[in-house]
């Protein structure tokens, strides 16, 4: 029997499993993703107690089973492998926005790994830096740096202006 309240548990669920998905598609397809954040809850859900700091504890456990899973994957064809990356749908299309959804996501997805991974833990995890920090195993004015580099490489990308065709 689970020492954790099942209304806290929904509770959990309900606010940060979306982010977690978001979090686990850098390295997994998205039924492969929400696959791991069941099992983290899962495993969550086992516990005798909460952990200290329980939104934390998610996205580690859903990071570690993550690239538990991409390493099993890859043992098990050298074809999915050369498949490692992914489509994500990081933004939602909207008609009305001065900025596209697709543009912003591949231009997301270009990202170096270390700059797209704190992105993605600040902006859609809403996690401090010093959980970021101790997610990712780097320092937190590493971190920082990471993520402020990250959002100038964005901007930059993003606000080009366009290109006039050749007369």
């Amino acid at each position: 029997m689970s020492g954790i309240e099942p209304e806290s548990l929904a509770c959990w669920y309900g606010r940060l499993a979306p982010a977690l998905v978001l979090y686990v598609r850098q390295w997994l397809d998205a039924a492969a993703a929400e696959d791991v954040v069941q099992e983290v809850f899962a495993k969550l859900m086992r516990q005798r107690r909460p952990p200290d700091a329980v939104q934390a504890w998610l996205f580690r456990a859903a990071r570690h089973a993550a690239l538990n899973a991409r390493r099993s994957q890859g043992r098990r064809s050298r074809h999915e492998a050369a498949r490692a990356t992914t489509q994500v749908d990081w933004f939602q299309a909207d008609p009305a926005a001065m900025l596209d959804a697709r543009t912003a996501e591949a231009t997301l997805a270009r990202l170096p790994d270390e700059q797209r991974e704190v992105i993605v833990l600040r902006i859609w995890g809403q996690l401090g830096w010093q959980a970021i920090a101790d997610l990712v195993g780097r320092p937190v004015s590493t971190t920082f740096s990471q993520y402020r580099s990250g959002l100038e490489n964005l901007r930059q990308r993003l606000e080009q202006p366009c290109r006039k065709p050749s007369d």
